[in-house]
């Protein structure tokens, strides 16, 4: 069976930036685009779920610089139900791998944006994050909501985006 990456909102850009288990270039990507100028594998609206992928598809889900673009601020149920679709294409132990913007400029500048994620963010994705500060900090209980598992592998602000990356649990 080959490795295979799912590239979200690729558009004209299909280089890999973050890399896990030191793969550095991509073996079988597929990528998706809402942009058919892009010529994406597949032509795809990242608001319409399900994705139409089957479960435990890929090895590894890319989205550089697009989830910020995807859902309303504030909209906890389609925040985890599209986390949810990338957990359920992800194969065991897959990565999601991302970056989004952080500073105000770029993260509100774009009249696409429609989200803010950060470090604080991805922590909801996270159960053993949740069980760390539910209850010492002001985070909101999601846990009835959010039942699927990340772990968090890899933080890093690097200019005005943080980078990162969760494994399926």
């Amino acid at each position: 069976m080959s490795y295979k990456e799912l590239i979200l909102g690729v558009g004209n850009r299909k280089q890999k930036i973050i890399y896990p288990d030191n793969r550095i270039e991509f073996e079988n990507p597929i990528t998706l685009d809402i942009d058919p100028d892009c010529n994406p594998d597949v032509l795809w609206d990242l608001n319409v779920r399900p994705l139409p992928f089957e479960d435990n598809t890929f090895d590894e889900i890319h989205a550089y610089e697009v989830l910020e673009h995807l859902g309303k601020q504030g909209d906890y149920k389609g925040f985890f139900e599209e986390f949810g679709e990338y957990w359920r294409i992800l194969k065991p132990n897959g990565y999601l791998i991302a970056s989004t913007p952080v500073a105000e400029v770029h993260r509100w500048g774009d009249p696409g944006h429609t989200r803010h994620i950060n470090d604080s963010t991805i922590t909801f994705l996270s159960q053993k994050a949740y069980k760390a500060g539910v209850g010492k900090t002001a985070m909101t209980d999601y846990r009835a909501v959010w039942k699927k598992d990340f772990d968090i592998v890899y933080i890093e602000h690097i200019g005005d985006s943080i980078f990162w990356s969760l494994k399926k649990v």
